[in-house]
């Protein structure tokens, strides 16, 4: 009895997910299941473990038609070498490695392009998302959501990667509009049209739910575990918690008036053209009726200088017009990739 119930939960994960049928009909493009997106950095001590526990996830939830996409952002300790010999192990998982260090965003963009699964899972490396979450992203993906982000409701850092986070993302979901708790999750899970439609540079990995939104995909967040850190140390400071806000303008900027400048420039061409008529108005009425005289008046080049200034920001409107319409493509690679490790005994060098 207890034999057939255990056949009868396997046949209805199995349906759940995907059906056999499906995946052998799965276009050549869809290559696996799943792959999953690993970018790291000096974690050398985390990537046996987590190597592990990512195959005994994988091979009941996807039935072995997985893969794990390694991408090593310039590490300086033995975390490459770990990789191949990781591969050599199981050829499921893969390594790219960079000349040096272009971070985060570079490495989730080289893994992206590289991965051939109808769904793409991303997760840090240092052993505080658990792959076990995986499997309730996927249920939660057969709701009808295109992103599923992870929540660390409860986390396991110090205070002072904490308050920031929490006052980045509350900035983030008021700016953007995209009610999510933790924009910067590390654990996701995309279904493969999201990937093909978005583009990550920068710090931009922080906003793929932002840009995922405004793409028109649908959305969601579950709360996920998070371990505390058991080897290395965060590499998490200031300086990126400022590229991050800094980002987070040009993500406004780009997605909402990337193709209409004029809709940005002219917007502020016309404020600034009005405060200087009025403030001009109300001084030219002010010595029409003989009370000051103009001359003696600085507000008066205020007021002709914003007039000014209006005019150059439509000028600036006009001319981005011209050069959207004349030309628009993605931007190049901004990362230098060294080695690729895909087959077992074969590598590729990029020169």
């Amino acid at each position: 009895m207890g034999k057939n119930t255990s056949n009868n939960s396997n046949e209805s994960q199995k349906q759940r997910f995907v059906s056999n049928k499906s995946r052998q009909n799965r276009p050549l493009k869809y290559q696996f299941f799943i792959s999953l997106v690993v970018p790291l950095y000096n974690e050398e001590e985390s990537l046996r473990p987590l190597a592990h526990a990512i195959q005994e996830e994988m091979d009941v939830l996807a039935e072995g038609s997985w893969e794990v996409l390694f991408v090593d952002d310039g590490s300086t300790d033995n975390s490459f070498k770990v990789l191949r010999e990781l591969h050599f192990e199981n050829p499921r998982f893969k390594c790219i490695k960079f000349r040096r260090n272009y971070g985060k965003s570079a490495a989730l963009a080289a893994g992206f392009e590289e991965a051939r699964g109808r769904f793409i899972g991303t997760l840090d490396a240092d052993l505080q998302d658990d792959p076990k979450e995986f499997k309730n992203m996927l249920e939660k993906m057969n709701e009808g959501y295109d992103l599923v982000s992870g929540w660390k409701k409860v986390r396991h850092d110090p205070i002072s990667k904490t308050l920031p986070s929490k006052f980045f993302n509350f900035v983030t979901s008021l700016t953007s509009g995209v009610k999510l708790h933790d924009f910067n999750c590390g654990i996701k899970l995309y279904k493969r049209e999201v990937i093909d439609s978005i583009q990550v540079y920068g710090e931009m990995h922080r906003y793929l739910p932002v840009l995922a939104h405004w793409q028109g995909f649908k959305i969601t967040e579950i709360p996920v575990k998070h371990h505390k850190r058991k080897f290395g140390k965060t590499k998490f400071g200031v300086a990126r918690f400022i590229r991050g806000f800094l980002d987070l303008l040009t993500v406004v900027f780009t997605t909402k008036y990337l193709k209409r400048p004029m809709h940005f420039f002219g917007l502020l061409g016309t404020i600034s053209i009005l405060v200087g008529a009025i403030i001009f108005l109300w001084l030219a009425i002010e010595w029409c009726l003989g009370t000051i005289y103009l001359s003696n008046r600085p507000l008066a080049w205020f007021s002709m200088l914003l007039v000014v200034i209006g005019i150059q920001l439509f000028s600036i409107g006009l001319i981005g017009e011209l050069l959207v319409k004349q030309s628009f493509k993605k931007s190049d690679k901004e990362y230098n990739i060294e080695t690729k490790i895909f087959a077992a005994n074969k590598s590729k060098q990029d020169k």
